[in-house]
């Protein structure tokens, strides 16, 4: 969601009975870093209060279009170029058919004739208004210029009816208004990115892995797709939902992974910040192993190398631009510059796992990124959505540079 990061969200509040959402709305908007500035009409204030919205958003609520003092300085002129985005949130059948048709008899309908922003309506009223022909009618007219429409949701309303009608909760809302800002770094380049660990089997019921909770990888997924990319995730076994907008391939050995990385190519830029078993035992046994009682309290595994997935991309003839990760619990630098030369790679993203605030399974990390000329790059510890943007803005830009 950094997208939504000092953009400017001129919040209209329609008078409709989900306007007590818009109040969790205007928190989470805020949350994620926006300004907002509440716009009221007649009947939403029917329905809550401009003292609450001005508490959640740290600015005055705007009332009505023939104030003085705001008049005095063409305040909804001033609001229409002020705002990024217009959301009105909620938005009746009145307000809709109000819009459809052009009219600006009040500061809200005002400002939305008034701005070259991109204007988006949350739909809420009685699943029968919705249906009605005329409200779909107008719709219609009002996607046809341009102007977004997210939701209605469909479930029970206020008035006991249960239909389409809804308006969306304020998280679905937030994300949809971040859809509305993509930046374009990455836009129609194609990202195969690994995640999570490899497992590689001994017999039916045990296996051979790596300590890896996917969460990075599944980070730089999300923030790559926010960045407009095309993002192919080939993953093994994790328990994370799949990011919007993104391809996710689940594998489970690195054999597996390799299979579909290649399948997957050609790319532009591979990440690969999946944690994949170096060995496999040479032979799976068909049954589950028992304990032997002759052989003493050991068992042997002949183990075998795995393919090397990072190495074995790097040097292909369509080589795409890599970035490998290097986890280490010692000679964090040293280890990291050796694999960025030994596997050919464009940058390598370097972590401390023994530290346990940044290390297997936390919600922070703190990397440093080091390139072919050894220069080192650090993003301090943050949460890993906030260092997985961070990254693919940084290899956005060398990918372009290169």
């Amino acid at each position: 969601m950094q997208r939504l990061y000092r953009k400017r969200i001129v919040l209209g509040v329609g008078g409709g009975i989900a306007a007590y959402k818009s109040a969790e709305l205007v928190r989470r908007l805020r949350d994620h870093g926006a300004e907002v500035r509440v716009v009221m009409t007649q009947g939403g204030r029917e329905f809550i209060t401009p003292l609450t919205l001005q508490a959640l958003s740290g600015h005055p609520v705007h009332l009505d279009l023939l104030d003085p003092a705001a008049e005095a300085a063409m305040g909804h002129i001033e609001l229409a170029r002020w705002a990024d985005l217009v959301l009105i949130a909620p938005a009746t059948a009145d307000l809709m058919a109000r819009l459809a048709q052009g009219v600006a008899n009040d500061l809200l309908t005002t400002v939305v004739l008034a701005t070259n922003a991109p204007v988006a309506l949350a739909p809420a009223m009685n699943q029968a208004m919705w249906a009605d022909p005329a409200t779909q009618a107008n719709r219609e007219q009002l996607l046809s210029r341009g102007i977004r429409l997210f939701g209605p949701g469909s479930g029970s309303q206020a008035c006991g009816d249960i239909g389409m009608g809804r308006m969306l909760e304020a998280e679905e809302l937030a994300r949809a208004v971040a859809d509305c800002f993509e930046t374009g770094m990455l836009t129609g380049k194609h990202l195969l990115i690994t995640a999570g660990p490899t497992q590689e089997n001994i017999d039916p019921v045990r296996y051979i892995t790596n300590h890896s909770s996917g969460k990075m990888g599944f980070a730089l997924a999300e923030a790559a797709a926010e960045a407009g990319a095309r993002v192919t995730l080939v993953t093994g076994p994790v328990f994370l939902p799949t990011p919007d907008r993104v391809q996710r391939i689940d594998v489970v050995s690195a054999r597996d992974m390799l299979a579909a990385c290649e399948a997957a190519m050609p790319c532009d830029i591979l990440i690969a910040a999946a944690a994949v078993a170096d060995y496999r035992p040479e032979v799976v046994a068909p049954h589950k192993l028992k304990k032997d009682p002759s052989t003493g309290d050991g068992l042997l595994l002949q183990m075998v190398r795995n393919p090397d997935i990072l190495a074995t991309l790097a040097g292909r003839a369509d080589r795409p631009f890599c970035v490998g990760f290097a986890a280490e619990t010692e000679n964090l630098l040293e280890y990291a510059a050796r694999k960025l030369r030994d596997k050919n790679l464009d940058l390598i993203v370097a972590n401390d796992v023994a530290n346990p605030s940044i290390g297997f399974n936390s919600e922070d990390n703190a990397v440093s990124v080091i390139d072919r000329q050894q220069h080192e790059t650090r993003f301090g510890q943050a949460s890993k959505g906030h260092i997985a943007r961070a990254l693919v803005a940084f290899i956005a830009e060398r990918y372009k540079e290169s």
